[in-house]
This record gives structure tokens, sequence and C-alpha cells, in this order.
């Protein structure tokens, strides 16, 4: 064999070698976003916020969010019934549910019956999407009322004693949502419901009228490069609430989960599905 046939096969080796290298690093890197646990839901993530303002009957209320159904998107039947599992195995004080419900009215009954089958202890809220204002709006409406899901359009209501949940749907003006935040008390707990976090920045909401909010709308990007590139976040904002833990320019924090389905294509790349889970904790003073 010739010096130069040697050396070609030689550096064909170390290619192939380099190749294979890099599929193994990026199996392993793609092992880290997702998971198995429940069918539809790749991460559970728990995000503790402690406050003075958190009643001392409520330390360690916990809050479940699930957000972006998509029904049937990559969401179908199997995955309903994973969520379901999810939440009632979680077991959740109070469900709170952040829109985009469906990609057609025939899947709405089908995903709040069984959604209402984890009805805790202090109910279940909702607030609707820009998907859920495109279509099925009243169907959306009078299913949840069916199956006792209290869906805040620009409303205020009493968890429990001494914790309270605003609601405002995706097509959010801020002046409507101002009068709902300041007449809270300072001294409610208060979470802000919304489908978008852009929602959140745009409003003028300060930490002495909300102390937490809940939102999805971005799936975490859908499809990123691990977290590092998200052509896609439906955010004016890019990556800063892409999900998780974050906080306004006021100060108010914003926990964004990823959602459970997919819009425009049926592809999930390193933007694993979540549902959130909220552990609130009284201050020690």
């Amino acid at each position: 064999m010739s010096g130069t046939r040697a050396s070609l096969i030689h550096t064909k080796g170390r290619g192939l070698g380099s190749f294979l290298l890099l599929c193994f690093v990026c199996m392993l890197m793609l092992s880290g976003c997702t998971s198995l646990r429940y069918a539809g839901v790749s991460r559970i993530p728990t995000y503790k916020i402690v406050s003075s303002d958190v009643p001392a009957s409520a330390d360690g209320y916990r809050i479940a969010l699930a957000t972006d159904f998509h029904l049937p998107s990559l969401f179908g039947e199997r995955q309903l019934r994973g969520t379901v599992k999810a939440l009632k195995e979680l077991h959740p004080d109070v469900i709170m549910l952040g829109g985009d419900y469906q990609e057609g009215c025939e899947y709405v009954d089908m995903l709040f019956s069984a959604l209402s089958e984890c009805m805790p202890r202090d109910g279940m809220y909702a607030v609707m999407g820009n998907n859920d204002y495109e279509r099925c709006t009243e169907v959306i409406r009078h299913s949840m009322e069916q199956y006792g899901i209290k869906n805040l359009e620009y409303a205020v209501d009493t968890i429990r004693p001494g914790i309270v949940v605003v609601g405002a749907p995706y097509c959010t003006h801020p002046p409507l949502v101002t009068p709902l935040t300041e007449a809270l008390e300072d001294s409610l707990f208060a979470i802000f419901l919304t489908h978008a976090p852009d929602i959140v920045e745009m409003s003028s909401i300060f930490p002495s009228q909300v102390d937490l909010a809940l939102t999805g709308h971005t799936h975490g990007g859908q499809i990123t490069f691990f977290y590092i590139i998200a052509p896609e976040t439906g955010s004016r904002y890019g990556r800063r609430f892409l999900y998780g833990k974050n906080y306004t320019s006021r100060g108010v924090p914003v926990i964004t989960s990823r959602g459970l389905g997919t819009s425009r294509m049926p592809i999930r790349f390193c933007a694993p599905t979540d549902i959130v889970v909220v552990e609130l904790h009284r201050a020690k003073k």
C-alpha cells in the first residue's frame, strides 16, 4: 500500500472517529433535554417562592402550572393521560392553566373533561391564549364552566384567605390590568396568571402589587440549540423570558412554563415539555 493511500485511509478513519465522538456527545447532551417520567411530560421543575405575604397557614402551598396543550399536535390522547396522571400524583393545592388549549374545537371537551379528573382542593384557574381567541373561544368558555374550571378574563379571585389570583388573557391591554392590581391589598399574596410573559413586562405591575407571575406561550423556544440559540421564542424580548424563573424590569418574578404541545411544526428539540410546580413559603422574621 502506498504511503499516500495509507495516509488517506488514516485521515478518513480519524474523520469517522471524530464524527462518532461528536454524535456521542450530542446524544449525551440530548439526554439532558429529555425524560420519560410521564407520557407527554418531560420535566417537572419546582420553584420555591419565599415571601412575608404568604399566610402562615399556607406555608408549603403547592401550585401546578400546565399550559400550551395544543391538543392534539405532539400532545395527543396518550400525552393527555400522562399529564393527568402527573397532576394527580403531584398533589397540588391549586392548578393554573395558561392557555392555548386546542388545535380544533372538537378537542376542547376531551381536554377539559380529562383535566377535571385532577381537580385539587382549591380548584383550577385558567386564562385564554392567542390560539383560543383565533377559534373556539365560546366553546372553550362553555367547557370550562361545565367542568368547574374558573376562567379569568380581567378578573380577581380569592384562592384561599390571604392568596388571590389575577387573570388576564393573551390580548391584554395594560390599562385594563392596572386597576386590578392597584386594588389589591399589600398584605395579600397575589399571583398574576396570564398566557405570555411579555404581558407581565408591558403592564405597570410592581412587586408591591403582585408577588408572582405565571406564564407560558414561549414553548421554551420549541426548537433550540441546547438553549444557546432559539430562533423563535414568541416574545419580543427574545430569550429573556424563554423558560424558568426570571424578573421583569420592575422586579416582579415571572415563571414561564415550556408547555406541553407544539405549534406550527410538530417538533421539539432541546425544549422539553413540562409542568411547573411552585411552592410558597412564608418568610421567617
